[in-house]
């Protein structure tokens, strides 16, 4: 898949999944512009990239700043055709009894209305432009209830039903709204996971998580025809047709 002269625009780009879809997608040609709240990290990052990357600074709870990242975008590169949903955090790690509202909450803002501020801000220059694709990094936890995980997994359920709602509401105006689920992924999240002891989760070898590399692979083939029949849906990682699509096998 080449993205020569596309822009893309990475949310969690400090680290883990986020930093290496950078550099998959920067390597197949694309202006990729960096956003996370770790400007140092993201400035790094961009330099090592070269001048097709840009690093924006952004708390993605937070839509003003979303939406000044997307102005800031089109603005150094004319335009948005890719946006990558990937920020995202695992704690708190509690049970439902134990929980404090307010990092219960604080997951929330991050996880579901930060992917929402994205799709919002980034809609109107999509439509605009005639089409795009809305890739958002989904999870296993969307679908099944983990210990002390509610947080997480609520977020990631409700992230996946809004992207059916963007299919049900754009797609006829050339918007791809694709949720990928990657399985257990070696990042920092999986090393808090470790950490807490708790649920089956935290009990998997190192050795079980597939590379970061992976998933940003996955996600650029995303960006092409192939994954067009699951458009409104949800791609696994842990699907073997899948990963041979999209050239992991």
């Amino acid at each position: 898949m080449q993205m020569t002269g596309k822009t893309v625009l990475i949310t969690g780009a400090s680290r883990g999944i986020g930093a290496e879809t950078a550099r998959v997608f920067a390597a197949a040609g694309a202006n990729v512009a960096l956003l996370a709240r770790s400007q140092e990290a993201i400035a790094e990052l961009a330099g090592e990239i070269g001048s097709n990357a840009i690093a924006i600074p952004c708390n993605v709870a937070r839509y003003t700043e979303m939406s000044s990242a997307v102005a800031t975008t089109v603005s150094a590169f004319g335009g948005l055709d890719v946006l990558i949903n990937n920020a995202g955090v695992i704690e708190p790690i509690a049970p439902l009894r134990e929980v404090e509202p307010e990092s219960w909450g604080q997951l929330i803002d991050v996880n579901l209305k930060g992917v929402f501020n994205g799709i919002r801000a980034a809609l109107p220059v999509m439509k605009r432009a005639g089409g795009g694709s809305i890739l958002t990094i989904s999870s296993g936890a969307a679908h099944n209830p983990l210990e002390a995980w509610s947080a997480y997994c609520a977020s990631k359920a409700a992230v996946a039903m809004l992207t059916r709602c963007l299919d049900l509401e754009e797609a006829e105006h050339g918007i791809r709204a694709i949720g990928l689920s990657p399985g257990t992924v070696a990042t920092q999240m999986q090393r808090e996971i470790k950490e807490s002891g708790i649920n089956p989760v935290s009990e998997l070898d190192w050795e079980a998580h597939i590379p970061p590399e992976w998933v940003a692979r996955a996600l650029l083939w995303m960006c092409g025809s192939g994954a067009d029949r699951y458009r409104g849906a949800e791609i696994s990682l842990r699907d073997q047709d899948v990963r041979r699509a999209a050239g992991l096998a």
